[in-house]
């Protein structure tokens, strides 16, 4: 398990923060359409439990691509950290123990990174939205925050749903 920092933990809120100011219409239209205007949010917030799951103890290609992208980000989050508000780096912004993900959970995880990639390499309006969602839950999906409450439900559906896609097949 790889853990953030606070350095990582703000970059993923900066993500989060890009992406919500981009998304919001006004009060106005999204009063006149709001199922339109919440239904924009979906590509986001789909790729970004897709995130958050990958760094819930998978191995193998796809656990070593979340984890240094959570190295990644947090060392670029400290560095905005130190040099931009002269903040300490390296503190942990992890602290709690997540469920693991069980096997069919992981094998869910793998058919859902091809759904993933291929949804955001086909799709020319939400390529950008998926691809950070994703990063956003990698990065906030191991906080000790209300992001990182949300690891707990989210590796409890993919295990069950695995569980019985494979307990049907």
């Amino acid at each position: 398990m790889t853990y953030v920092t606070i350095g990582g933990v703000t970059v993923g809120l900066m993500i989060l923060a890009w992406f919500i100011t981009s998304w919001w219409p006004g009060l106005k239209p999204l009063k006149k359409d709001p199922v339109r205007h919440a239904a924009a949010l979906l590509p986001f917030l789909l790729s970004w439990a897709y995130g958050a799951l990958t760094v819930l103890g998978i191995g193998g290609l796809i656990g070593w691509a979340a984890r240094t992208t959570v190295w990644i980000t947090s060392w670029l989050g400290d560095v905005a950290l130190v040099w931009g508000v002269g903040a300490d780096a390296g503190q942990r912004a992890g602290g709690t123990v997540y469920l693991p993900l069980t096997q069919t959970g992981g094998a869910l995880v793998l058919i859902l990174t091809v759904i993933v990639t291929v949804t955001a390499k086909k799709s020319s309006k939400h390529g950008s939205a998926i691809s950070r969602g994703a990063w956003c839950g990698m990065t906030l999906g191991t906080s000790a925050g209300i992001a990182g409450f949300a690891a707990v439900p989210l590796a409890t559906a993919a295990n069950w749903l695995g569980g019985t896609l494979y307990g049907v097949l």
